[in-house]
């Protein structure tokens, strides 16, 4: 099987773009391999996501909080496929992604916004890994090498739109 580099993008890079990276690279190895980064990187991956990858059995080392221009760059990774995963990312002006991957946008709510006693912020928490782990499931479930390009596209646009 052929292999592919998936790019997560959001804006702070801190929580559901962190999210979905360690999910693809847990659940797509060795076929696929997820990367993250954000137009406005926090610095740092919220504590909360991190404590929810780890619960789901995934490891958590070299995660980090990173601009979406280093992957814009001459030397990075190609990538394959892009995927917008917030609102605000989906509305920026993205920079240009060399060799034309296919990019899709899987809105997904900001745990990070919610406010609420500890148990609410952690259903949310959990909410947003939950709906990425389904979705980067049936993405990973297409038969990426024989469906054509443009057929391809729209099956990953329906994956986001569930």
């Amino acid at each position: 099987m052929a292999h592919y580099n998936v790019l997560f993008l959001c804006t702070g890079n801190s929580v559901r773009s962190i999210m979905a990276e360690a999910i693809m690279n847990h659940r797509g190895a060795p076929n696929f391999t997820a990367f993250s980064a954000g137009s406005h990187p926090s610095g740092m991956p919220r504590p909360e996501a991190l404590r929810q990858i780890e619960r789901a059995g995934m490891p958590v080392e070299g995660l980090r909080s990173k601009s979406w221009d280093e992957f814009a760059i001459s030397d990075a990774p190609k990538m394959d496929y892009v995927f917008t995963v917030c609102d605000n990312a989906a509305n920026e002006a993205c920079p240009f992604w060399p060799g034309q991957p296919m990019t899709a946008h899987w809105g997904i709510p900001d745990p990070a916004a919610v406010k609420g006693t500890e148990e609410e912020i952690g259903r949310a928490f959990r909410d947003a890994f939950v709906v990425l782990d389904r979705r980067i499931g049936l993405f990973l479930s297409l038969p990426h090498s024989t469906l054509q390009k443009l057929a391809l596209q729209q099956k990953i646009e329906e994956i986001g739109g569930s």
